[in-house]
């Protein structure tokens, strides 16, 4: 269990291992055909590089592969959390906003919105009353080591 939040635990290397072993863990290649987030190893490699290291309140998952020095992630941030002061050492990041909102200083940014992240720079910012889906890119990996274990983050079928 998380005692801490600290983005910067993990190497842009580590995060390319995680997925390269979960990849490798389910026997599947990405890059020889198109794959989808409904797919059913799509959905095995979310649960295995879901994100440990996240604020209370957010469910994570790295996405299965790599483009050139960026990691990409998915985040589900519930209604109202305060993520703490933190930054990304490594390298800059995006965060895409998909659903919901969040607010960054006096900004409320809302889906289609998007907010770049210089490398080593400290912020906070407050999840909307709708919570929040987002889609972040990173120069760094923020995930940790290894892969995850415990429940499932996401599946096809959640009335099953």
């Amino acid at each position: 269990m998380l005692t801490k939040f600290d983005p910067n635990i993990a190497t842009f290397r580590d995060g390319v291992e995680r997925v390269e072993m979960a990849l490798a863990k389910i026997k599947f290649r990405v890059g020889k055909r198109v794959i989808t987030s409904q797919d059913r190893e799509a959905v095995k490699l979310a649960n295995l590089l879901a994100v440990d290291n996240v604020p209370p309140g957010f469910k994570k998952w790295q996405l299965p592969f790599i483009m050139d020095q960026s990691q990409l992630y998915v985040s589900v941030g519930n209604p109202d959390i305060m993520v703490p002061l933190h930054s990304h050492d490594e390298g800059n990041g995006i965060r895409f906003i998909m659903s919901g909102s969040v607010y960054f200083k006096d900004k409320e940014l809302k889906s289609g919105d998007w907010m770049f992240i210089p490398k080593g720079t400290k912020y906070t910012m407050k999840i909307g009353p709708m919570g929040v889906v987002m889609c972040n890119c990173y120069c760094c990996c923020c995930a940790g080591k290894g892969l995850h274990k415990e429940r499932k983050v996401i599946s096809l079928n959640p009335f099953r």
